[in-house]
């Protein structure tokens, strides 16, 4: 049989293989499958498969190129193959196989060609390990793909006895004596398969394959013959197959699931969306308390769930609690002004601008009505004595430099510092620090 015979010959093999495992494999459609969810992980999968194959070998590729003879008998290759599947679209393959390669040059002129009329080649052993790539599927927007196109690629060693026929008759055969001192059974050379096939899927567990894959061996006396040193042998094996997947019957075969359609029933899933809108609730609770805890109602700086004196009057200084500060007042030239203690910060001397209409009201007694005022500063227990004594003076300067930029004569004013002295509330609580942290004035 020559090339062109055998390509035929494969070619209308392959269509008829094609239509019979296609109906095979829309029969096993309507199967129900096992659930799972696309990012759930290798674990819920199967991923191992083992495969068995047998087919046709050939000196010739299907690409082409420079060749020692003209003509390929047809000869029978087997082989197993272990798979490992490592996501929807790659996997890591490895196979071995045996069988023969042979061809002459009857179409030669003469019938010879370098001197040899024909070879044959016992391959005793091959072995390799390819990466398996899913390049398409021409259902896959079925739930299960049932017909998936692959392309593998990999390295493997070969250990192979060549025979040849010389043009005079004469046989020569490696089996034996090959190797650097002529006492090994095989020559051992490297070699990379690069192959393509297609996969139908017969049932859950078992799938039909066709494939082609070439050879391309690192040296070039695979047919016994060094016509072109530069060149490199090679050979290709047409086959097909039946593989098994491996594993638990619970669990779906990781190549043939589509993660499309896994997204899609995930996004619609009914619990995931029942957690959805349980989301959006407690998130609008969130925003809800948020709200809470920022409400306050009389407007005095005090969340209302933290105001034990709701309700106070707009404008009216209150404490941490919400509580209006008590309200000390004095006199300039008998006239009550109704100064309030100027309140200041935790550790500061800076007046507060709620404070500013206290004061200014202070400023225009004095400068009305004259007279002379002195003002008491104050700190709550915190930090030192020394400490708290030179703040308490910082405050009352403050102030003193406040009524003095406001128009009142400095000689109207005294500053004096008491520190720690004569608190107004108990320094073992927060509300009673804030009270403790003031200004006072009294008349002279």
């Amino acid at each position: 049989m020559n090339y062109s015979t055998l390509k035929k010959g494969l070619a209308v093999s392959f269509v008829a293989l094609m239509g019979a495992t296609t109906l095979a494999s829309a029969q096993d459609s309507t199967m129900t499958t096992s659930s799972a969810k696309v990012f759930g992980g290798r674990g819920q999968y199967r991923t191992w498969s083992i495969g068995v194959n047998a087919g046709v070998m050939s000196p010739f590729l299907v690409i082409g190129g420079t060749n020692d003879f003209t003509n390929a008998d047809v000869n029978l290759g087997y082989g197993l193959s272990l798979k490992k599947q490592l996501g929807h679209a790659f996997a890591l393959e490895g196979n071995v196989f045996r069988g023969k390669v042979s061809g002459t040059n009857k179409d030669f002129a003469g019938g010879s060609q370098f001197g040899v009329r024909e070879f044959e080649t016992e391959i005793g052993y091959s072995a390799d390990i390819r990466g398996v790539v899913n390049v398409a599927t021409v259902d896959f927007l079925r739930r299960e793909n049932s017909v998936n196109f692959f392309v593998s690629a990999g390295y493997g060693l070969i250990a192979y006895a060549p025979s040849f026929t010389s043009e005079a008759g004469t046989v020569s055969d490696w089996k034996g004596v090959a190797g650097e001192s002529r006492d090994k059974e095989y020559v051992k050379e490297a070699y990379i398969p690069v192959g393509a096939g297609v996969k139908f899927k017969v049932s859950d567990r078992v799938a039909f394959n066709l494939g082609y894959t070439m050879h391309f061996i690192d040296s070039d006396n695979f047919d016994g013959v060094y016509a072109k040193p530069t060149s490199k042998d090679k050979f290709s094996y047409g086959y097909a197959g039946l593989e098994f997947s491996l594993g638990s019957s619970d669990k779906p075969n990781l190549e043939w699931v589509n993660p499309l359609a896994l997204m899609y029933d995930e996004l619609k899933d009914p619990s995931l969306r029942q957690e959805v809108e349980a989301l959006k609730t407690r998130v609008t609770n969130v925003e809800r308390s948020i709200e809470d805890l920022k409400k306050d109602t009389d407007g005095d700086g005090v969340a209302d769930q933290f105001d034990k004196c709701p309700g106070t009057p707009a404008g009216t200084a209150v404490d941490g609690s919400g509580c209006p500060l008590p309200v000390a007042t004095t006199t300039v030239n008998g006239d009550v002004t109704g100064y309030e203690p100027i309140q200041f910060e935790f550790n500061s001397s800076v007046l507060k601008t709620e404070s500013y209409p206290i004061l200014d009201k202070l400023s225009s007694g004095l400068r009305d009505n004259g007279g002379k005022v002195t003002l008491n500063g104050y700190a709550s227990s915190e930090g030192t004595a020394a400490y708290n004594m030179k703040l308490s003076k910082d405050r009352a300067n403050s102030v003193k430099t406040y009524l003095v930029n406001s128009g009142v004569n400095s000689s109207q004013v005294a500053a004096k510092g008491n520190g720690e002295a004569n608190p107004i509330a108990s320094n073992d609580t927060e509300e009673g620090r804030i009270q403790n942290r003031r200004v006072e004035s009294s008349r002279n």
